[in-house]
C-alpha cells in the first residue's frame, strides 16, 4: 500500500521523537515517604499508587525512562531532610515528591524548591505553601490541606447541627484542618481541642467531649490516631447519641480494616472515592486491587495522580524535560485524566475539583466507604489569592 507523503512525514517525526526519548538521559525521581511506624499505612499506599502508574507504563513516564529512589522518613523530620539534602546534592534528583506530613513538607519543600528542584505533593497542602510562600517549582497534585474539612463544615451545617465539638492534632495540618471546618461551618462551636501527634489514649478528650454535650463531633485524626479514637468512642458508648463527622483522612480503607464496625454510619469527606464513576477511576481500582489485593485509598489515588501528571509533563517536553520553565508550564496544564474525575490548577498550582461526602458500610466482609453525594463543585482553596509567583 502507498503511504501518502503526509502519512509518512507524520511516522517519521514519531519515530524521531520516540529516538529522541529512547536517547534521553533517566529522569530522576526522588521519593520521601512515611513506610515504618505510626502513619506509615499511607506512605505504603502513595508508593504503591506512583509505582503502579511506572508499571503501567515500563519504567516510564511520559516515553522518559525513571531511576526512583525512595527512602522511609519514619515520620521524623530531622529524617527528612537529611534525605532531602541527599537527593538534592548528591543524586542530584529532577523532581521530589512523597511527603505525607504536613510538618515534614514545611521542614523540606521550601529549601527543595528554592535550590531549583521541583516537588510534586501527592499529600501535605500547608496553608502557608498555597498562600504567601508558594513557589513556582511546587506542585500539589492533592488538596489544600483545608478542603475536605471545609466540606465537612458546610455540610454538618446543611444537616442542621447547632453545637460540634472540633478535635485535631496540634501541627500544620491539624489547624489547617479546623480552620477549614469553622470557615463553612455556620453553629456554636462546642470545643475545640488539639491533641498531640502521634496519641494512642484518648480518654481524657472523650471525657471531656462527653461534659459539653455537643449535637455532633467533628475530627481529624489521621493514621492510627484516627483508629484508636474511632474505636474507643465506640467503646464509650458515644456514637449512637453523639454523630462523629470526619475528612477522609480518618476513614481510608486502610483504617476502616482496623477499626470495622465502630465506624459504621459515620460520614466523611474526599475528594475521592474508589466507587467514582470514570473509566480512568474503574480501570485504577481494578489494577490496583489485582496488583495489591486491596482497595485503593485517597493517598493511593494521590500517588498514582501524582505519577500521571508527570507522565503528562514528560510527554509534553520528551527530552527537554531538564528546561524547568518548559516542564513547569508542561505540568500547570494538567494534561491527564485524573481517577477523581475533573481535575486543574487554581493559580497556586493547587486543584480546583469537586469534594464529595461518603457514608461508611459494610459491604459482605468487609467495612468500606460509598459514595453519596457532591458538597462543593470545583472548589478552590481559601489561600490561592495570597500567592505571588516570583
Amino acid at each position: 500500500m502507498q503511504l501518502s507523503p503526509k502519512i509518512r512525514n507524520a511516522i517519521a517525526l514519531a519515530s524521531l521523537c520516540v529516538s529522541a526519548n529512547a536517547l534521553a538521559e533517566p529522569a530522576k525521581i526522588g521519593m520521601i515517604t512515611t513506610l515504618s511506624g505510626g502513619g506509615a499505612s499511607l506512605g505504603i499506599d502513595i508508593r504503591d499508587g506512583f509505582e503502579l502508574a511506572l508499571k503501567e507504563r515500563n519504567n516510564q513516564l511520559g516515553g522518559i525512562d525513571v531511576d526512583m529512589i525512595i527512602v522511609d522518613d519514619g515520620r521524623k523530620v530531622d529524617n527528612a531532610k537529611q534525605i532531602a539534602r541527599r537527593m538534592v546534592e548528591r543524586d542530584q534528583v529532577d523532581i521530589m515528591t512523597g511527603i505525607v506530613w504536613s510538618n515534614l513538607a514545611m521542614a523540606v519543600i521550601p529549601s527543595v524548591t528554592a535550590d531549583g528542584t521541583i516537588y510534586i505533593s501527592p499529600n501535605a497542602g500547608p496553608s502557608l505553601l498555597a498562600g504567601k510562600r508558594c513557589h513556582p517549582n511546587y506542585f500539589n497534585v492533592a488538596w489544600q490541606n483545608d478542603n475536605l474539612h471545609e466540606a465537612m463544615g458546610q455540610y454538618v451545617s446543611d444537616k442542621g447541627y447547632n453545637k460540634v465539638y472540633l478535635i485535631a492534632p496540634n501541627y500544620p495540618a491539624g489547624k489547617d484542618a479546623l480552620a477549614g471546618f469553622k470557615r463553612f461551618y455556620k453553629g456554636q462551636i462546642a470545643g475545640e481541642v488539639y491533641t498531640k501527634l502521634g496519641q494512642v489514649d484518648y480518654a481524657a478528650e472523650i471525657a471531656n467531649l462527653r461534659a459539653e454535650n455537643p449535637d455532633a463531633v467533628f475530627f481529624f485524626l489521621p493514621g492510627g490516631m484516627g483508629i484508636n479514637f474511632t474505636k474507643q468512642y465506640a467503646q464509650a458508648g458515644l456514637k449512637e447519641s453523639i454523630p462523629l463527622f470526619g475528612p477522609a483522612f480518618s476513614f481510608d480503607e486502610g483504617i476502616l480494616k482496623a477499626v470495622g464496625d465502630a465506624a459504621i454510619d459515620t460520614m466523611n469527606t474526599s475528594q475521592y472515592s474508589h466507587d467514582l464513576d470514570n473509566s480512568a477511576n474503574k480501570a485504577f481500582v481494578a489494577k490496583f486491587m489485582e496488583t495489591y489485593g486491596r482497595k485503593p485509598s485517597l493517598y493511593a489515588s494521590q500517588g498514582y495522580d501524582a505519577a500521571l501528571l508527570l507522565d503528562s509533563a514528560f510527554r509534553a517536553v520528551g527530552s527537554d524535560y531538564k528546561n524547568r520553565e518548559k516542564f513547569r508550564a508542561a505540568l500547570a496544564k494538567a494534561d491527564f485524566s485524573s481517577v477523581r474525575g475533573d481535575f486543574r490548577f487554581g493559580p497556586n498550582q493547587h486543584p480546583i475539583q469537586s469534594i464529595y461526602v461518603r457514608k461508611v458500610v459494610r459491604e459482605g466482609d468487609s467495612v468500606t466507604n460509598q459514595l453519596v453525594g457532591t458538597v462543593f463543585t470545583q472548589h478552590q482553596d481559601a489561600y490561592a489569592s495570597e500567592c505571588k509567583m516570583k
